[in-house]
C-alpha cells in the first residue's frame, strides 16, 4: 500500500513538472504571444552555449630619446560565455518579427533570434548573426563587436526554448443516496 501511494504522489510531482520545449512560431500563435506584455511573461533559455569572443590589438613603432627602436604590441581579450539552458528575458521584436532577448544589463546587450526562411511551418527561433561577415561571423553585443566562436559551443544550433506546463483540473464530486423510506 505504501509502494502505492509513493508511486501516485511521484505521478503527480512529475505530471505538474514543465518540460522545456523549443520555442516556435506554433507556440507563439498557440499562446497568442504577439504583444510586448505577453512576451515579457514567459521565461526563456538558451538550448546551446553561445561564445562571443573579442580582441583589441595596438601595434605601434617608436625610437627612443637615444634612438633605439621599440616595436610594441598589446592585446585584450575578452570572451562572453552564455551556458546552455541559461535564463533571459524578452527585450523586444526586431524589425523582421525577430525576437530580442536579454542576458544581462547593460545598453545594448542584447542578442536575437530570427526564424529560418527555409523549412517546415513550424520555425523555431535561432540565434542570429552575421554569418557571412568577412573573417567570421560577427554580432553587436554591448557597445563592442564579438566573434562568434564556432569551435566551442554550437551557435548555429542554439534557439531559444521556453517551459511548457500542462495542467489537467479534474473536479469530481461523490455522494452517497440514503434512500426514501416509506
Amino acid at each position: 500500500m505504501k509502494n502505492i501511494m509513493f508511486l501516485f504522489s511521484m505521478s503527480i510531482v512529475l505530471i505538474s513538472c514543465g518540460v522545456k520545449v523549443p520555442y516556435t512560431t506554433q507556440i507563439r500563435d498557440e499562446f497568442t504571444l504577439d504583444s510586448d506584455e505577453k512576451m515579457r511573461q514567459v521565461q526563456f533559455y538558451t538550448s546551446h552555449t553561445i561564445i562571443l569572443n573579442q580582441e583589441k590589438r595596438d601595434d605601434s613603432q617608436n625610437t627612443t630619446q637615444n634612438g633605439t627602436l621599440v616595436a610594441s604590441s598589446s592585446s585584450e581579450r575578452e570572451s562572453v560565455v552564455i551556458p546552455a539552458l541559461t535564463k533571459c528575458v524578452f527585450e523586444g521584436f526586431g524589425p523582421k518579427g525577430e525576437v530580442q532577448v536579454r542576458f544581462e544589463m547593460g545598453e545594448a546587450k542584447l542578442l536575437t533570434f530570427a526564424t529560418k526562411t527555409e523549412g517546415s511551418s513550424v520555425k523555431r527561433y535561432y540565434f542570429d548573426a552575421d554569418w557571412n561577415s568577412q573573417g567570421g561571423p560577427k554580432i553587436n553585443y554591448g557597445e563592442n563587436t564579438y566573434k562568434v566562436d564556432l569551435m566551442r559551443g554550437a551557435p548555429r544550433s542554439a534557439h531559444l526554448l521556453v517551459v511548457k506546463k500542462r495542467l489537467q483540473k479534474t473536479k469530481r464530486k461523490e455522494r452517497v443516496v440514503r434512500g426514501l423510506k416509506v
